[in-house]
């Protein structure tokens, strides 16, 4: 759900508000599951009345996906952060690395918005912004009829499921070593769908006039 649509909802005051509720909630999470969160809790770490809080949001899950917002554009990011031709399977980029150190920075509050599998607010968000972007990236390069939109599933549900497991304790690995497994696994993907491609178009392909 998203956050409810306010009047003067570009207002600085407004901003601020909405800012100091998200800290709130990642405080909170910090110390325990989100479904033990409570309205009344997090309004009082932000300094905010309940009324306040609902003119803003719907519910604690509305603040939650406006607070894994900013994560989730970097993680998108990260997986698109190359120009050209994307680097080769053990050269992962930077930004990816540097994602994993932050969520692992932050467990606490990530392991309570991302569920095992790759659920909860976060998992959702991250899902379908990142299944978004690459449908995005692949109907430019690709033409139609390739799967792009298998593609672009394989590559949100793949990351998500696998952030979700290594923040859970499931996967061992340092944020570098998760980042080049992840990377590889991406290009596998990626590779694996364009040789399917060019064996589809070649057996579609009319048999040449004798």
């Amino acid at each position: 759900m998203a956050p409810a649509t306010t009047a003067g909802s570009g207002d600085p005051r407004t901003a601020r508000t909405r800012g100091r509720l998200r800290a709130a909630l990642l405080a909170a999470c910090e110390e325990q599951p989100l479904d033990r969160v409570s309205v009344s809790e997090v309004v009082r770490r932000a300094g905010v009345g309940r009324a306040t809080f609902y003119l803003h949001y719907d519910d604690l899950r509305a603040l939650a996906v406006d607070a894994c917002a900013e994560i989730v554009r970097q993680a998108v990011d990260a997986l698109h952060a190359w120009d050209g031709a994307p680097p080769g399977p053990d050269a992962p980029p930077a930004e990816l690395t540097g994602l994993l150190d932050a969520v692992r920075d932050r467990a606490e509050v990530y392991r309570s918005l991302l569920g095992t599998g790759g659920g909860g607010p976060l998992g959702e968000l991250l899902h379908g912004e990142l299944r978004a972007r690459s449908l995005d990236e692949l109907t430019r390069r690709r033409p139609a009829g390739t799967g792009a939109d298998v593609i672009a599933s394989a590559v949100a549900g793949l990351f998500a499921g696998v952030l979700a497991d290594w923040v859970h304790g499931r996967v061992d690995a340092t944020p570098a070593q998760l980042a080049g497994r992840i990377w590889r696994m991406l290009i596998a993907v990626h590779t694996t769908a364009a040789s399917h491609g060019q064996g589809t178009a070649a057996r579609d392909r009319p048999a040449p006039l004798r």
